[in-house]
C-alpha cells in the first residue's frame, strides 16, 4: 500500500484540459448581438421613420389627435409648430410641436366612431 502511494505521488501531473479557442467562445455572444439588433433596434428605426413621414404629411384642415388625447383641426403649420382649433364656439386654439401629434382622425359624423390613422396603419 505504501509502495503504491509512492508510485502515484511520483507520477507526473496530468496536463490541464485544453481550453477552447477564443473565437468559439466569442461566436455565441456575437450571434446574440445580431439577433438583438434585428429584433429590437431595426424595427424601432423603421417605426421612427414612419412616424416622421406621418408627422411631415400633416396639413391644414386635418383633424388630429395629440399624444395627450386632445382632438382638434389643424389651423396652421409653421416649421415645427402646429396650431389646432380645439373648440368651435369659443375659437380656442392651442399650439403644439409636430411630434406631439399622434394620429389623424377621419370621419366627421358625431354618431360614428372616428377612424384613427397613425404612422403604422395604411
Amino acid at each position: 500500500m505504501f509502495v503504491t502511494g509512492l508510485i502515484l505521488a511520483q507520477a507526473p501531473a496530468s496536463q490541464p484540459a485544453a481550453q477552447p479557442p477564443m473565437s468559439t467562445m466569442l461566436l455565441p455572444i456575437l450571434l446574440v448581438g445580431f439577433v438583438f439588433y434585428f429584433l429590437v433596434f431595426r424595427p424601432q428605426k423603421r417605426e421612427r421613420q414612419k412616424q416622421q413621414q406621418f408627422v411631415d404629411s400633416i396639413k391644414k384642415n386635418d383633424r388630429v389627435m395629440t399624444i395627450g388625447g386632445v382632438l382638434g383641426t389643424v389651423v396652421s403649420v409653421k416649421g415645427d409648430e402646429i396650431t389646432l382649433k380645439v373648440d368651435e364656439s369659443t375659437n380656442t386654439k392651442i399650439t403644439f410641436i409636430r411630434s406631439a401629434i399622434k394620429s389623424v382622425v377621419s370621419g366627421t359624423g358625431s354618431d360614428e366612431k372616428p377612424e384613427l390613422k397613425t404612422a403604422g396603419s395604411n
